[in-house]
């Protein structure tokens, strides 16, 4: 279906205009779908951001400015992610023994349990997305899309 469709309008719109429409539209399909399996864990797609990027440190803890620096959504509140993390008991966080003013986040067992059973789901989204564009039209997605974002 095409955007003009679902938004709804007659307007001959720029392509400019339609990629933007088309990427923020897209955006939001994507995130409820991600959002609707998420739900039952009480989970919110930037905790679990913050959860894979703790999960990818393979043990070692990470500051709060690496985890920002890696965040996909970068204006999400990473302290305060944290502490709902905390009180979910899937990560644990101390002082740096180095830098009393730095703090380190580790996920734990139940954390990277929760992330072994989210994996599949994970896949699954993912896949379901990809369904409708054969390997050659996702890689030229993929370019299309980071040539376009890289300004």
């Amino acid at each position: 279906m095409k955007i003009e469709d679902i938004i709804k309008t007659t307007a001959i719109l720029k392509n400019s205009k339609r990629i933007i429409l088309n990427v923020l539209y897209a955006q939001n399909v994507l995130n409820e779908k991600f959002n609707e399996f998420l739900k039952p864990y009480e989970l919110s797609s930037e905790q679990y951001n913050v959860l894979r990027i703790l999960r990818g440190q393979k043990g070692n803890p990470a500051n709060m400015s690496l985890i920002q620096e890696r965040m996909v959504a970068k204006t999400s509140n990473t302290t305060r992610l944290v502490d709902k993390l905390l009180l979910k008991e899937l990560v644990t966080r101390q002082v740096c023994t180095e830098n009393r003013r730095k703090i380190e986040v580790l996920i734990n067992q139940k954390g990277l349990n929760l992330l072994q059973e989210l994996d599949p789901k994970v896949l699954d989204h993912e896949q379901h997305f990809a369904k409708n564009l054969n390997a050659d039209e996702l890689e030229q997605l993929n370019t299309l899309l980071e040539k376009y974002r890289n300004q």
